[in-house]
Protein backbone atom coordinates (compact mmCIF):
# COMPACT_ATOMS: atom_id res chain seq x y z
CA UNK A 1 0.00 0.00 0.00
CA UNK A 2 1.53 3.51 -0.60
CA UNK A 3 1.92 5.67 1.88
CA UNK A 4 -0.29 8.47 0.98
CA UNK A 5 2.38 11.25 3.35
CA UNK A 6 4.97 10.22 0.82
CA UNK A 7 2.81 10.58 -2.03
CA UNK A 8 4.25 13.75 -2.68
CA UNK A 9 7.72 13.26 -1.90
CA UNK A 10 10.24 13.56 -4.91
CA UNK A 11 12.61 10.92 -5.56
CA UNK A 12 16.50 11.80 -5.95
CA UNK A 13 18.62 10.81 -9.06
CA UNK A 14 20.38 8.42 -7.10
CA UNK A 15 17.71 6.72 -5.34
CA UNK A 16 18.83 3.34 -5.99
CA UNK A 17 22.37 3.79 -5.27
CA UNK A 18 21.28 4.44 -1.90
CA UNK A 19 18.84 1.85 -1.39
CA UNK A 20 21.37 -0.24 -2.74
CA UNK A 21 23.86 0.74 0.08
CA UNK A 22 21.31 0.52 2.61
CA UNK A 23 20.30 4.06 2.87
CA UNK A 24 17.63 4.14 5.48
CA UNK A 25 15.26 7.19 3.80
CA UNK A 26 12.75 9.39 5.18
CA UNK A 27 11.42 12.88 4.06
CA UNK A 28 13.39 16.10 3.92
CA UNK A 29 12.65 19.31 2.61
CA UNK A 30 10.22 17.61 0.02
CA UNK A 31 12.59 14.45 -1.15
CA UNK A 32 13.08 10.87 0.13
CA UNK A 33 16.84 11.50 1.43
CA UNK A 34 19.12 8.83 3.14
CA UNK A 35 19.40 9.70 7.13
CA UNK A 36 22.13 6.86 7.29
CA UNK A 37 23.71 3.91 6.05
CA UNK A 38 24.44 1.05 7.89
CA UNK A 39 27.33 1.66 9.63
CA UNK A 40 25.13 4.83 11.48
CA UNK A 41 25.50 8.06 12.16
CA UNK A 42 28.42 8.21 14.54
CA UNK A 43 30.47 6.21 12.28
CA UNK A 44 29.50 8.27 9.02
CA UNK A 45 30.72 11.56 10.68
CA UNK A 46 33.82 10.41 11.94
CA UNK A 47 34.49 8.87 8.71
CA UNK A 48 34.30 12.29 7.06
CA UNK A 49 36.49 13.88 9.97
CA UNK A 50 39.57 10.89 9.66
CA UNK A 51 39.01 10.25 5.35
CA UNK A 52 35.89 10.66 2.76
CA UNK A 53 32.31 10.94 2.68
CA UNK A 54 30.29 11.11 -0.17
CA UNK A 55 26.89 13.38 0.08
CA UNK A 56 23.95 13.56 -2.47
CA UNK A 57 23.07 16.73 -2.35
CA UNK A 58 20.56 17.29 -5.71
CA UNK A 59 17.94 17.97 -3.54
CA UNK A 60 19.49 21.76 -3.71
CA UNK A 61 18.31 24.28 -6.29
CA UNK A 62 20.93 25.02 -9.03
CA UNK A 63 20.23 27.88 -11.21
CA UNK A 64 22.47 30.10 -13.76
CA UNK A 65 21.80 34.09 -14.39
CA UNK A 66 22.76 35.14 -17.70
CA UNK A 67 23.96 38.89 -18.83
CA UNK A 68 26.10 41.73 -18.46
CA UNK A 69 23.44 42.53 -15.52
CA UNK A 70 23.11 40.23 -13.67
CA UNK A 71 25.68 40.91 -10.75
CA UNK A 72 23.57 44.12 -10.26
CA UNK A 73 20.36 42.39 -10.28
CA UNK A 74 21.80 39.62 -7.66
CA UNK A 75 23.30 42.49 -5.36
CA UNK A 76 19.60 44.02 -5.15
CA UNK A 77 18.41 41.20 -3.08
CA UNK A 78 21.54 40.19 -1.05
CA UNK A 79 23.65 41.78 0.79
CA UNK A 80 26.94 39.90 -0.18
CA UNK A 81 29.71 41.74 -2.55
CA UNK A 82 29.04 40.20 -5.92
CA UNK A 83 30.87 42.66 -7.98
CA UNK A 84 34.29 42.20 -6.23
CA UNK A 85 33.87 38.17 -6.61
CA UNK A 86 36.82 37.41 -8.90
CA UNK A 87 36.11 34.53 -11.88
CA UNK A 88 36.27 30.90 -10.45
CA UNK A 89 35.62 31.94 -7.11
CA UNK A 90 32.51 31.85 -4.79
CA UNK A 91 30.94 33.50 -1.89
CA UNK A 92 28.04 32.63 0.76
CA UNK A 93 25.60 35.25 1.24
CA UNK A 94 21.85 35.09 1.84
CA UNK A 95 18.57 37.02 0.72
CA UNK A 96 17.43 39.22 2.49
CA UNK A 97 13.59 40.63 3.28
CA UNK A 98 12.08 44.14 3.64
CA UNK A 99 12.69 44.09 7.44
CA UNK A 100 15.91 42.19 7.34
CA UNK A 101 15.10 38.71 7.97
CA UNK A 102 16.95 35.94 5.89
CA UNK A 103 14.46 34.68 3.39
CA UNK A 104 17.71 31.88 2.80
CA UNK A 105 21.30 31.59 2.66
CA UNK A 106 22.98 30.34 -0.54
CA UNK A 107 26.18 30.00 -2.33
CA UNK A 108 27.19 32.36 -5.63
CA UNK A 109 30.02 31.20 -8.05
CA UNK A 110 31.40 33.31 -10.56
CA UNK A 111 31.93 31.92 -14.16
CA UNK A 112 33.31 33.76 -17.36
CA UNK A 113 30.26 35.38 -17.94
CA UNK A 114 27.31 34.19 -15.79
CA UNK A 115 26.86 33.78 -12.04
CA UNK A 116 26.00 30.04 -10.73
CA UNK A 117 24.12 29.76 -7.40
CA UNK A 118 23.03 26.77 -5.64
CA UNK A 119 20.11 27.60 -2.80
CA UNK A 120 18.35 25.55 -0.24
CA UNK A 121 15.51 22.69 -1.38
CA UNK A 122 13.14 24.26 1.37
CA UNK A 123 13.21 27.33 0.10
CA UNK A 124 13.50 26.86 -3.56
CA UNK A 125 9.42 27.66 -3.93
CA UNK A 126 10.64 30.89 -2.37
CA UNK A 127 13.90 31.62 -3.53
CA UNK A 128 13.41 31.62 -7.50
CA UNK A 129 10.54 33.40 -7.92
CA UNK A 130 12.63 36.53 -6.27
CA UNK A 131 15.66 36.09 -8.03
CA UNK A 132 13.26 35.92 -11.20
CA UNK A 133 11.80 38.92 -10.30
CA UNK A 134 15.11 40.95 -9.51
CA UNK A 135 16.32 39.74 -12.80
CA UNK A 136 13.90 40.01 -14.95
CA UNK A 137 14.60 43.00 -18.27
CA UNK A 138 17.83 42.82 -16.78
CA UNK A 139 19.43 39.64 -16.90
CA UNK A 140 18.04 35.61 -17.96
CA UNK A 141 17.59 33.16 -14.66
CA UNK A 142 17.82 29.61 -16.04
CA UNK A 143 17.03 26.73 -13.66
CA UNK A 144 19.03 23.46 -13.70
CA UNK A 145 17.31 20.78 -13.93
CA UNK A 146 19.68 18.58 -15.50
CA UNK A 147 22.34 18.39 -13.29
CA UNK A 148 22.98 16.45 -10.26
CA UNK A 149 25.36 17.87 -6.94
CA UNK A 150 27.40 15.93 -5.17
CA UNK A 151 29.94 16.68 -2.24
CA UNK A 152 33.26 14.50 -1.50
CA UNK A 153 33.90 15.55 2.23
CA UNK A 154 37.04 15.29 4.44
CA UNK A 155 40.94 14.97 4.64
CA UNK A 156 41.07 12.38 1.94
CA UNK A 157 38.68 13.87 -0.29
CA UNK A 158 41.28 15.69 -2.57
CA UNK A 159 43.56 12.86 -3.14
CA UNK A 160 40.47 10.83 -4.29
CA UNK A 161 38.79 13.52 -6.88
CA UNK A 162 42.74 13.71 -8.10
CA UNK A 163 42.40 10.47 -9.33
CA UNK A 164 39.59 11.27 -11.73
CA UNK A 165 39.79 15.44 -12.48
CA UNK A 166 41.22 16.55 -15.21
CA UNK A 167 42.45 19.78 -14.01
CA UNK A 168 45.14 20.11 -11.20
CA UNK A 169 42.44 20.41 -8.19
CA UNK A 170 45.45 20.16 -5.30
CA UNK A 171 46.33 23.84 -4.79
CA UNK A 172 42.59 25.35 -5.58
CA UNK A 173 41.95 27.38 -2.61
CA UNK A 174 38.82 27.38 -0.91
CA UNK A 175 35.37 28.48 -2.31
CA UNK A 176 37.64 28.65 -5.49
CA UNK A 177 35.73 26.91 -8.69
CA UNK A 178 36.40 25.32 -12.24
CA UNK A 179 34.96 23.79 -15.30
CA UNK A 180 36.35 20.42 -15.60
CA UNK A 181 35.82 16.63 -16.09
CA UNK A 182 35.65 13.31 -13.76
CA UNK A 183 37.02 10.60 -15.99
CA UNK A 184 35.81 12.44 -19.08
CA UNK A 185 32.46 13.43 -18.15
CA UNK A 186 31.66 17.29 -17.55
CA UNK A 187 31.71 19.03 -14.29
CA UNK A 188 31.55 22.06 -12.64
CA UNK A 189 33.45 21.47 -9.34
CA UNK A 190 33.99 24.00 -6.20
CA UNK A 191 35.95 23.46 -3.28
CA UNK A 192 33.72 23.79 -0.88
CA UNK A 193 31.56 22.21 1.33
CA UNK A 194 29.33 22.74 4.76
CA UNK A 195 31.12 19.99 6.81
CA UNK A 196 33.85 22.13 8.34
CA UNK A 197 36.37 19.79 6.49
CA UNK A 198 38.15 20.30 3.19
CA UNK A 199 36.37 18.92 0.04
CA UNK A 200 34.66 19.66 -3.25
CA UNK A 201 31.02 19.81 -4.55
CA UNK A 202 30.58 18.34 -8.13
CA UNK A 203 27.37 19.77 -10.52
CA UNK A 204 27.30 16.65 -12.43
CA UNK A 205 25.23 16.00 -15.66
CA UNK A 206 22.03 13.56 -14.00
CA UNK A 207 22.48 10.82 -16.46
CA UNK A 208 26.44 10.43 -14.97
CA UNK A 209 25.64 10.61 -11.16
CA UNK A 210 25.72 7.00 -10.27
CA UNK A 211 28.36 6.51 -12.69
CA UNK A 212 30.31 9.21 -10.72
CA UNK A 213 28.91 7.77 -7.38
CA UNK A 214 30.09 4.26 -8.20
CA UNK A 215 33.09 5.30 -8.92
CA UNK A 216 34.05 7.28 -5.59
CA UNK A 217 32.50 5.01 -3.16
CA UNK A 218 34.88 2.35 -4.66
CA UNK A 219 37.95 3.98 -3.01
CA UNK A 220 38.34 2.42 0.24
CA UNK A 221 38.52 6.11 1.74
CA UNK A 222 34.93 6.90 0.38
CA UNK A 223 31.76 5.81 2.49
CA UNK A 224 28.37 7.31 1.75
CA UNK A 225 26.77 9.48 4.11
CA UNK A 226 23.33 10.50 5.16
CA UNK A 227 21.64 13.51 6.85
CA UNK A 228 22.02 12.36 10.04
CA UNK A 229 26.10 12.71 9.65
CA UNK A 230 25.59 15.55 7.67
CA UNK A 231 23.73 17.22 10.98
CA UNK A 232 26.19 16.43 13.52
CA UNK A 233 29.36 17.66 10.89
CA UNK A 234 27.89 21.02 10.27
CA UNK A 235 26.84 21.46 13.70
CA UNK A 236 30.27 20.61 14.96
CA UNK A 237 31.54 23.40 12.24
CA UNK A 238 28.90 26.29 13.72
CA UNK A 239 27.33 26.35 10.41
CA UNK A 240 23.77 27.59 10.35
CA UNK A 241 20.75 25.48 9.00
CA UNK A 242 18.08 27.53 7.52
CA UNK A 243 14.77 26.99 9.17
CA UNK A 244 16.58 26.34 12.71
CA UNK A 245 19.05 28.79 13.32
CA UNK A 246 17.88 30.95 10.45
CA UNK A 247 14.56 32.43 8.97
CA UNK A 248 12.85 35.50 8.15
CA UNK A 249 12.87 36.91 10.81
CA UNK A 250 16.27 36.58 12.09
CA UNK A 251 19.13 39.28 10.60
CA UNK A 252 22.28 38.35 9.08
CA UNK A 253 23.85 40.18 12.64
CA UNK A 254 22.00 38.45 15.11
CA UNK A 255 23.03 35.01 13.18
CA UNK A 256 26.48 36.30 13.83
CA UNK A 257 26.84 36.30 10.23
CA UNK A 258 27.87 40.44 9.86
CA UNK A 259 31.42 39.28 7.68
CA UNK A 260 29.52 38.32 4.87
CA UNK A 261 28.65 42.54 4.43
CA UNK A 262 31.46 43.85 2.97
CA UNK A 263 32.61 47.56 3.75
CA UNK A 264 30.94 48.23 0.28
CA UNK A 265 27.66 47.45 0.71
CA UNK A 266 27.63 48.64 4.19
CA UNK A 267 28.43 51.75 2.68
CA UNK A 268 25.89 51.93 -0.09
CA UNK A 269 23.41 50.58 2.08
CA UNK A 270 21.29 49.69 -0.96
CA UNK A 271 20.35 45.82 -0.11
CA UNK A 272 16.46 45.18 1.02
CA UNK A 273 16.75 45.22 5.34
CA UNK A 274 20.06 47.49 5.19
CA UNK A 275 18.10 49.98 7.63
CA UNK A 276 17.88 47.60 10.50
CA UNK A 277 21.24 45.83 9.42
CA UNK A 278 23.26 49.05 9.48
CA UNK A 279 21.20 49.69 13.38
CA UNK A 280 22.70 46.47 14.37
CA UNK A 281 26.08 47.08 13.09
CA UNK A 282 26.26 49.80 14.83
CA UNK A 283 25.61 47.74 18.19
CA UNK A 284 22.22 47.86 18.09
CA UNK A 285 21.10 43.61 17.85
CA UNK A 286 19.29 42.46 20.79
CA UNK A 287 20.48 38.84 20.30
CA UNK A 288 23.17 37.00 18.78
CA UNK A 289 23.45 33.58 17.92
CA UNK A 290 26.06 31.80 19.78
CA UNK A 291 27.39 28.24 20.91
CA UNK A 292 26.79 26.11 24.05
CA UNK A 293 27.91 22.99 25.94
CA UNK A 294 25.98 21.80 28.38
CA UNK A 295 27.11 19.81 31.29
CA UNK A 296 27.26 16.03 31.71
CA UNK A 297 25.71 13.85 28.55
CA UNK A 298 22.56 15.04 27.56
CA UNK A 299 22.13 17.04 24.53
CA UNK A 300 19.87 20.02 24.63
CA UNK A 301 17.71 19.58 21.19
CA UNK A 302 16.53 22.31 18.85
CA UNK A 303 13.39 24.06 20.89
CA UNK A 304 15.57 23.90 24.33
CA UNK A 305 15.07 27.15 26.62
CA UNK A 306 17.40 29.08 27.70
CA UNK A 307 17.44 30.57 31.11
CA UNK A 308 19.46 32.75 33.19
CA UNK A 309 21.16 30.76 36.31
CA UNK A 310 17.95 30.05 38.91
CA UNK A 311 16.29 32.90 36.65
CA UNK A 312 14.30 33.89 34.02
CA UNK A 313 13.87 32.51 30.13
CA UNK A 314 15.85 34.48 28.33
CA UNK A 315 16.27 32.93 24.43
CA UNK A 316 15.94 29.11 22.73
CA UNK A 317 18.27 26.39 20.96
CA UNK A 318 18.04 26.15 17.56
CA UNK A 319 20.18 23.33 16.56
CA UNK A 320 21.93 20.50 19.36
CA UNK A 321 22.85 17.27 20.09
CA UNK A 322 25.62 15.22 20.32
CA UNK A 323 28.64 16.58 18.46
CA UNK A 324 30.48 13.02 18.05
CA UNK A 325 34.19 14.36 16.94
CA UNK A 326 34.11 16.35 20.15
CA UNK A 327 32.80 13.70 22.52
CA UNK A 328 30.21 16.18 24.47
CA UNK A 329 26.91 17.49 24.05
CA UNK A 330 26.55 20.91 21.70
CA UNK A 331 24.14 23.32 21.16
CA UNK A 332 23.58 26.98 18.96
CA UNK A 333 21.01 29.07 19.81
CA UNK A 334 19.92 33.15 20.28
CA UNK A 335 20.67 34.88 23.79
CA UNK A 336 20.44 38.28 24.65
CA UNK A 337 23.72 40.29 23.51
CA UNK A 338 25.43 41.54 26.77
CA UNK A 339 24.84 37.50 27.45
CA UNK A 340 26.69 36.53 24.24
CA UNK A 341 29.76 37.12 25.64
CA UNK A 342 32.28 33.63 25.59
CA UNK A 343 32.12 32.10 29.35
CA UNK A 344 28.94 33.15 30.49
CA UNK A 345 26.84 30.73 32.64
CA UNK A 346 23.43 29.59 31.82
CA UNK A 347 21.00 26.84 32.00
CA UNK A 348 19.05 24.98 29.50
CA UNK A 349 15.67 23.39 30.38
CA UNK A 350 16.69 19.84 29.16
CA UNK A 351 13.79 17.51 29.96
CA UNK A 352 12.48 19.01 32.78
CA UNK A 353 15.71 19.44 34.30
CA UNK A 354 17.90 22.83 34.06
CA UNK A 355 21.35 22.10 33.20
CA UNK A 356 24.07 24.46 33.77
CA UNK A 357 25.99 25.38 29.77
CA UNK A 358 28.35 27.66 29.03
CA UNK A 359 28.27 29.91 26.22
CA UNK A 360 31.57 29.04 24.19
CA UNK A 361 33.30 30.36 20.90
CA UNK A 362 32.71 28.55 17.46
CA UNK A 363 33.08 25.96 15.75
CA UNK A 364 33.25 23.30 18.31
CA UNK A 365 35.58 21.85 15.68
CA UNK A 366 38.07 23.54 13.95
CA UNK A 367 37.82 24.09 10.31
CA UNK A 368 39.99 22.56 7.71
CA UNK A 369 39.31 24.34 5.07
CA UNK A 370 42.62 24.39 2.65
CA UNK A 371 43.19 28.40 2.21
CA UNK A 372 46.15 28.23 -0.68
CA UNK A 373 49.86 27.33 -0.13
Amino acid sequence: MTDPVNQDLQSLTLDAFHRAHGGKMVPFAGYEMPIQYPAGIIEEHKHTRQSAGLFDVSHMGQLWLHGEDAIAALESIVPGDIQNLAVGRSRYTMLTNATGGIIDDLIVTKWDNRLYVVVNASRKDVDLPLIAAAVDGKAEMEIISDRALLALQGPKAIDVLSRHIAADIKDMPFMSAVETTFDGIPCHLTRSGYTGEDGCELSIPTDAAETIANALVKHDEVMPIGLGARDTLRLEAGLCLYGNDLDETTSPIEADLRWTISKRRREAADFPGADRVMDELAGDASRKRVGLVPEGRAPAREGTVIHTPGGDAIGIVTSGGFGPSVEHPIAMGYVPTDMATEGTKVELAVRKKMVPATVTKMPFQPHQYFRGS
